[in-house]
């Protein structure tokens, strides 16, 4: 299989670290078991048929393993894949180029997704459905469009917001799947298999108590690991100890549900500065010192999943079990006049 990157800058050490965490094969990919149990049909039937794989697209929060997979997707598939994302294709030259560069059968995987400009995606439309892209030439009285055939390939498209595509393109993806996050003894399982490719031993309890603050997420998994070994190797060690594990966390701020600084911030500045809410995330973002897209794609998942977090059509509110955390200064919920009840479902 060979693997093109386009429009992407120098390799950094943390990503080429990731690239070779990622696992290969179908097999050796832990967790989404439906998912990847249906994946394995749908591969298994294009391969039978001698056709290019339908369509996939994959959505979920970030770090989950959708980039991994479309990797491990064109693999299984014996073909080549192609890596940009979405708003890199800023022109439909740009898409055409890639497009008509595919062999029959290829992979091109477009992360992000939600954000390639609406005048490029209609470029897709025809080109998914009839794999065909139709071009203009010159303007005015001498424009003419010429239609430009291009080999059947699979469009593998990762998106952390699925709401924002268009009705037009989700509905061009023949497989939609779902990430969702992964209970702790799978984000263990990882944590074990990784230690193994960065050359450090990991013991279950560190392992354990590393995977339970990692969000349900392989890629903070991954990250908190490669910190994990940094201490590790500065204090001598060939083995990652629990001590160590509770050392690099301590050191990160990470507490025992997977919160850090910024999570924190944000439950409490709802909390105690916006009496719980409703808050808009325009001036939340403002409150914390932090962009719109990264609260709404990065934090709000994780505090919505653990319970910390509800969105409403007046903005975000906390919950019940957020006042009892984050509150400050001995207030009660009696002292939150805009809580009630529906902030909980």
């Amino acid at each position: 299989m060979r693997i093109e990157l386009l429009n992407t800058p120098p390799d950094a050490q943390e990503t080429r670290i990731e690239e070779q965490l990622r696992p290969l094969r179908m097999g050796d990919f832990t967790g989404q078991q439906r998912l990847t149990d249906n994946l394995k049909v749908f591969i298994s039937a294009a391969k039978m048929r001698g056709d290019a794989l339908d369509h996939v697209l994959l959505s979920g929060p970030p770090g989950l393993g959708k980039t991994t997979l479309a990797y491990i997707i064109a693999s299984e598939m014996g073909s080549n894949i192609k890596a940009t994302s979405g708003p890199l294709l800023d022109k439909a030259g740009n898409l055409a180029g890639l497009l008509t560069g595919l062999q029959k059968g290829d992979v091109l995987f477009i992360d992000e997704i939600h954000r390639m400009p609406p005048a490029v995606e209609e470029y897709l439309y025809s080109a998914m459905e009839d794999f065909r892209i139709d071009i203009m030439l010159d303007s005015g009285p001498s424009a003419r469009a010429v239609q430009l055939r291009i080999e059947p390939f699979t469009l593998v498209g990762a998106t952390t917001r699925s709401g924002l595509l268009t009705s037009p393109l989700r509905a061009r993806f023949g497989i939609n799947s779902r990430f969702d996050y992964y209970p702790p003894e799978l984000i263990e399982k990882i944590i074990v298999r990784a230690s193994g490719i960065l050359g450090i031993g990991i013991d279950t309890d560190a392992a354990a108590e590393i995977a339970g603050r990692s969000r349900g997420t392989p890629r903070i998994a991954n990250r908190l690991l490669r910190r994990a070994r940094d201490f590790a190797q500065v204090e001598g060690a060939s083995l990652i100890t629990r001590n160590i594990a509770m050392k690099t966390l301590d050191c990160l701020e990470i507490d025992e549900e997977g919160f850090d600084d910024m999570d924190k911030k944000i439950m409490e500045t709802i909390v105690n500065k916006f009496n719980g809410g409703p808050v808009g995330i325009a001036s939340l973002a403002v409150s914390v010192g932090e962009e719109q897209d990264t609260i709404e794609e990065v934090y709000e998942p994780y505090l919505i999943q653990a319970g910390y977090l509800t969105r409403t059509p007046r903005g975000r509110v906390a919950t019940r079990h957020a006042f009892k955390r984050f509150s400050t200064g001995g207030t009660t919920l009696q002292d939150y006049p805009l809580f009630n009840e529906t902030q909980d479902q």
